[in-house]
């Protein structure tokens, strides 16, 4: 336990100008500038593209041959954030799993409310599997958001005819969109990065006119039953923490086959600082190795 790095982390997230529930044409650009300020490092190659109509972006690692595809959907509250901004984290995965990774620029709210990034997530995957790639070299990846969108757009799949992907990894996924899990309270003051108004802020435009209750948009109310293995990354001081372990509890009631990581004294989609921590480097060690086990 890196108790000093930790520290530095969470001081570093309470002191960010980002605020995921204020005003969202300024979080937009916040969020942006600061996800630019770290350049890639030189060998991550990025390419714009649309697989499927729906626009993305191929991540890839210069002069290193790709066993796979990771289909990746950014976090950001369902309302910031974009494909190529998501390059940093998506392209630390690609390097440790030893695979590519096609980052999928969905549509955000509030601008397109649900279903239209579920719409966007089965639009792309089934491109991809158009495209010539199987759906036994194809894992889903995100985090934030993004992990309940890969989870929400797991369920959705059960109704297209499309088969499963290989497997599944999400980083601190929102998959409770009616905000009633008990961490959110009970982590609120350890959490440096989210807030409960703010997501409520977030979820309502998010939502639309949609019952949050539906297991379509919260999948720790959804049947999971037939979804692929699935490994779930949580940091224990996160106030989405319940999200997680009851998407857990959920698939492995539905005979799941499934993996909750919770790393204690840590924050929201803490991988995402590999750089800084060490329980970071670890985690996306760990969720390599679980992409290339089920490739």
């Amino acid at each position: 336990m890196s108790t000093e790095q930790r520290r530095q982390l969470d001081d570093m997230l309470r002191k960010s100008p980002l605020d995921l529930g204020a005003d969202l044409g300024e979080q937009r650009i916040i969020f942006q500038e600061m996800m630019t300020a770290v350049p890639l490092p030189d060998d991550v190659v990025t390419e714009p593209a649309t697989v499927g109509d729906v626009p993305v972006v191929h991540i890839s690692i210069r002069d290193t041959p790709a066993n796979g595809v990771i289909l990746y959907f950014h976090g950001g509250a369902y309302a910031i954030g974009t494909a190529a901004l998501a390059a940093g984290l998506a392209s630390d995965i690609a390097r440790r799993a030893g695979s590519r990774v096609v980052s999928v620029d969905y549509r955000l709210a509030p601008e397109h409310p649900y279903p239209a990034a579920i719409d966007d997530a089965v639009s792309a995957y089934r491109g991809l599997l158009d495209s010539g790639v199987p759906s036994s070299s194809i894992v889903f990846a995100g985090e934030s958001a993004g992990g309940g969108i890969v989870t929400a757009t797991l369920v959705a799949l059960k109704s297209t005819g499309l088969p499963q992907p290989a497997a599944a990894y999400v980083i601190s996924p929102w998959a409770d969109l009616t905000l009633t899990g008990a961490s959110l309270d009970l982590k609120a003051p350890l959490d440096p990065a989210l807030t409960p108004e703010g997501l409520r802020r977030r979820a309502r435009e998010y939502l639309g006119t949609q019952d949050p209750g539906l297991g379509a948009v919260s999948p720790v109310f959804a049947d999971l039953t037939g979804l692929p293995p699935l490994l779930i990354q949580v940091g224990g001081n996160e106030i989405l923490l319940d999200d997680s372990t009851r998407l857990a509890a959920r698939a492995a009631t539905d005979n799941v086959k499934v993996t909750l990581d919770v790393t204690p004294g840590v924050p929201h989609v803490f991988p995402a600082f590999a750089g800084q921590l060490d329980e970071a480097a670890a985690a996306l060690d760990f969720g390599a190795q679980f992409i290339r086990s089920n490739l």
